[in-house]
């Protein structure tokens, strides 16, 4: 007897130092504050990489659904700088934007816009399906298919090969913000109802969750090797790791500032956020 407890204690031990070994710990990861722009953005959703030095901000300057022409596009610099204000005018309430080739795709309430990047002229328009569309974020995969969010109607559109249809809809969606396409079979879907991170099997439709927990989704990017960073619009921002391990990496909410529509850089390590309401964006660093 006296063997066996012996044996169960040297067990116990050995599993807990185990458990304890840095191997065996998800690596912390902390956000270091680099910059932040000025005021001078309207209502700032979403920000997105062009992959060479800018950042397309999408301004939405006043009501989130309204239709009234005040929207536009800012280019801002890789130090935080706004090199042009108002490089695209005349939106009305742009939000989630998507790149392909020389292409900005931009959600404007009711309609997805394709922007020239050349010149920042709107060159075509597809409007949702049916009444009370919100149209909200973006993602295009590698072939250049272009899929779209629509948080009220419960609705994913999809734009491939100039055909523009609802490629999903139902309550299953669970209020569709974020969209990242990973691939050409799957896309990752932030359920702002559920506060969820789920995948989404696009040959079989099917989805399942990865993280839950995080209030209302809206921006999700990849931070590589399977991992993603989530927004919550409320003020928090996630780490999502590849076996669906959270850990909260920012939380302004006290304060009052939003995390709407993240970017991140990975050969920067650097994570912009759109603060909304405070008129700026904010850039991290991500450090492990």
């Amino acid at each position: 007897m006296k063997r066996i407890l012996l044996f169960s204690l040297a067990l116990y031990v050995g599993v807990l130092l185990l458990a304890l070994t840095p191997a065996a710990r998800p690596k912390p990861v902390k956000l270091v504050k680099v910059w932040e722009t000025d005021t001078t953005l309207r209502t700032p959703e979403s920000v997105l990489y062009d992959g060479k030095s800018t950042l397309y901000v999408a301004n939405i300057d006043g009501k989130s659904d309204s239709l009234d022409g005040s929207g536009f596009i800012s280019k801002v610099s890789l130090d935080g700088k706004i090199e042009n204000l108002h490089w695209t005018s005349g939106l009305n309430a742009p939000k989630g934007m998507g790149l392909y080739k020389n292409r900005l795709y931009v959600t404007d309430v009711y309609r997805l816009v394709a922007i020239n990047t050349e010149n920042g002229q709107a060159e075509k328009t597809w409007d949702a399906v049916g009444k009370g569309a919100f149209l909200n974020d973006v993602t295009v995969d590698k072939d250049g298919t272009v899929y779209v969010s629509d948080s009220r109607a419960d609705k994913l559109y999809r734009l491939k090969d100039d055909k523009w249809e609802v490629f999903m809809e139902g309550e299953q969606l669970n209020k569709p913000n974020g969209v990242l396409a990973v691939g050409k079979d799957r896309l990752m879907v932030g359920s702002t109802k559920i506060g969820a991170l789920r995948t989404l099997d696009l040959n079989t439709k099917t989805m399942k969750t990865v993280a839950d927990g995080m209030a209302n989704t809206d921006g999700i990017v990849p931070e590589g090797k399977g991992n993603f960073i989530v927004s919550d619009w409320s003020g928090q921002v996630f780490h999502v790791s590849a076996d669906g391990t959270k850990q909260q990496l920012l939380d302004t909410r006290s304060d009052k500032v939003n995390a709407a529509d993240i970017e991140y850089i990975p050969k920067e390590k650097l994570l912009i956020v759109p603060t909304f309401f405070k008129n700026k964006l904010v850039a991290y660093r991500l450090e492990k």
